[in-house]
């Protein structure tokens, strides 16, 4: 036992580790080792599944609480870009009837400062908000006979490569149904710039023939698959008098890892709550004569 102990410690002592990470990771392995000697006989596994807890546990506190730890961590050479996006910030409330969980994200690792910082101090704003209102509307049902309130808010890496980051944020708020909205920013890593869907084309005709494309996706989906409806000249949807007919300026979007522009609408933009969030890849050839160039849509 003595011997795998001291051969696990030498293996240990002996692998390079960042400066940062050295004293938080060397003190929860240490710690895990003591107990592996006070608990020799019969109890080895246990000892290294904690010990291996308790690494995580400092991995895990040391992203979420220390920028400098998280900047260590971008720099260790591991398989792909691993930390890009964190979670900066969380706001946590439940007492069974009101509940919140807010996860603000921040993006680390850009050399463009400029872009990191507006985009980072975007997210905190909006989530600080996102929660006082919630607090503003938890009193508000409380003077009233009370009820259950909820909002999830939270993150998702919709696209990571070499080229292309695509962050989607969501927000659900849950008030007797519930509303999901999503938004996106989508950066070009090479060139530390935020990539807006006006600038992918040439001038504003993309409203127009986006917007085509996906009346004829939604009418082809309706035809495959009568359960799926959408608000859309040619589907009928009884007592519905506003229908999709383009998307704005500014619609989300995403970019998928295979270079395809994927237009995003909310839960209720353009069908029933059940359809949830509507998404629909553009594809290529309809508008590659509009495009600035092949660089993103491939």
């Amino acid at each position: 036992m003595n011997n795998n102990l001291e051969h696990l410690k030498k293996e240990y002592m002996e692998t390079p580790i960042p400066e940062e990470l050295d004293f938080m990771v060397r003190k929860s392995l240490m710690e895990g080792m003591k107990t592996m000697k006070k608990n020799a006989r019969g109890r080895k596994i246990g000892v290294i599944a904690a010990t291996a807890a308790a690494v995580i546990v400092v991995f895990t506190a040391g992203i979420n609480i220390s920028p400098a730890f998280a900047s260590t961590m971008s720099k260790i050479p591991v398989i792909g870009n691993v930390v890009k996006v964190l979670t900066f910030k969380e706001y946590v409330y439940n007492d069974g009837n009101h509940n919140a969980d807010i996860k603000v994200p921040s993006i680390e690792g850009l050399e463009n400062k400029d872009l990191q910082n507006s985009l980072n101090e975007k997210y905190l704003t909006e989530n600080k908000k996102l929660y006082e209102e919630f607090e503003a509307g938890m009193e508000e049902m409380k003077k009233n006979g009370d009820g259950h309130l909820g909002v999830d808010s939270g993150y998702e890496i919709k696209t990571d490569t070499d080229k292309i980051l695509s962050v989607g944020r969501y927000v659900v708020n849950t008030v007797g149904s519930s509303s999901t909205t999503m938004k996106y920013d989508t950066i070009d890593k090479e060139n530390e710039i935020l990539i807006t869907l006006p600038s992918l084309f040439k001038d504003a005709s993309y409203i127009d023939v986006i917007s085509e494309n996906i009346k004829e996706q939604m009418l082809e989906q309706k035809k495959e698959d009568d359960n799926k409806t959408y608000w859309v000249e040619g589907i009928e949807n009884e007592g519905i008098t506003e229908r999709f007919e383009k998307i704005s300026a500014e619609q989300n979007f995403y970019i998928t890892s295979e270079g395809k522009l994927v237009i995003s609408f909310d839960k209720y933009e353009v069908a029933p709550g059940y359809m949830g969030i509507a998404e629909f890849e553009i594809p290529t050839d309809v508008i590659s004569d509009i495009l600035v160039s092949s660089e993103y849509i491939k």
